[in-house]
């Protein structure tokens, strides 16, 4: 299934009057106004009801996920707290965790705060290491039926089909720029071959530090919007910053933790690389798609501008360098 993009309608009618009937109509009151959190494929905010509790609403962007999607991720969500995984899931209201108000769905959260995960704590991130290495047990399961898979067709050739074709790319850059697209997706593929036979299993998807909160007794997941069936490395290679030898460290201690819960097939290694093109070219599709809506260029002033794309042709073709290049390598695992 396609992930389908919004109109600008869609969310000129999220009003804080609108937003505030909708969370009446579950009896819930709010006694402050509605903060507006970091988020823009979906609008969050945070707010205190009459009874003291602290909450964060989601409405969803329409046409995204189907509702069946956005249940089972709740599904795998309250399935991880349930084994006691810091997962923050939705709250249950009136016995469902998904709710609709003319038209838009929308969730509430319980509201948790906590500060900026730091990846370069190694303690943190080997205890980081050991929650992901549960959320994967939980995951290995059962795969999701309704959910996305971490495919090339999804997250390459579809994106990469429509940026060839983006009016935003200048014209003097549309040849360099899809020459370079299509030598990085040839290079995928082609490092993808070396990999066959990992096997996929309900991950996180988005498990970057900026959706871990910490806090005095530890870290929380935030956010599992982007849950799929994937590769465990994935949940995993977004922790990893600096240069190759603090890359090495870094994921010697998260696996570390991580392999007191879930087994590692280190052949994953090869699929850091890859993952990272398509993300790159992901990201680039994600912000042409939403540039209908108005919260994108006044929070992304830099997009579509020549020097923007010039800066991503030279990146694609780093990476295209670096997908060429051995991958990590752990002593004793190859």
């Amino acid at each position: 299934m396609n992930i389908l993009h919004s109109t600008n309608q869609d969310y000129q009618l999220l009003t804080p009057d609108f937003m505030l009937d909708a969370i009446e109509s579950l009896d819930i009151f709010p006694s402050s106004g509605l903060l507006a959190l970091n988020s823009y494929e979906n609008r969050v905010y945070q707010f205190s009801c009459d009874d003291g509790q602290r909450y964060v609403v989601k409405f969803y962007r329409p046409g995204r996920w189907t509702t069946e999607q956005i249940i089972e991720e709740h599904q795998f969500s309250i399935e991880l707290a349930d084994q006691e995984i810091p997962v923050v899931a939705p709250s249950k209201i009136g016995g469902q965790t998904l709710h609709q108000y003319q038209g838009f769905l929308f969730a509430l959260f319980p509201c948790q705060g906590g500060r900026q995960f730091e990846v370069d704590n190694l303690d943190h991130l080997e205890w980081v290491g050991r929650f992901i290495g549960r959320i994967h047990q939980v995951g290995q399961q059962q795969p999701f039926q309704q959910r996305l898979t971490l495919d090339t067709e999804t997250f390459l050739h579809q994106p990469s089909r429509h940026l060839e074709v983006y009016h935003g790319v200048p014209e003097y850059l549309k040849t360099p720029f899809n020459t370079v697209l299509e030598q990085l997706k040839q290079q995928v593929e082609q490092n993808l071959k070396r990999c066959a036979g990992v096997k996929n299993l309900r991950i996180f998807g988005d498990c970057h530090p900026g959706n871990i909160l910490w806090t005095d007794h530890g870290p929380h997941f935030v956010d599992l919007d982007d849950s799929v069936n994937g590769p465990a490395i994935q949940d995993l290679w977004m922790m990893l910053n600096g240069d190759r030898a603090n890359q090495l460290l870094q994921l010697d201690v998260l696996l570390e933790g991580y392999q007191e819960f879930c087994d590692f097939d280190a052949k994953e290694l090869q699929l850091i690389e890859p993952l990272r093109a398509m993300r790159m070219i992901n990201y680039m599709h994600w912000l042409a798609k939403r540039w209908d809506d108005p919260a994108f260029p006044h929070n992304f002033p830099w997009f579509n501008t020549d020097n923007y794309w010039e800066q991503q042709v030279l990146a694609l073709k780093e990476q295209l360098a670096q997908l060429q290049q051995p991958c990590l390598q752990l002593p004793g695992q190859f």
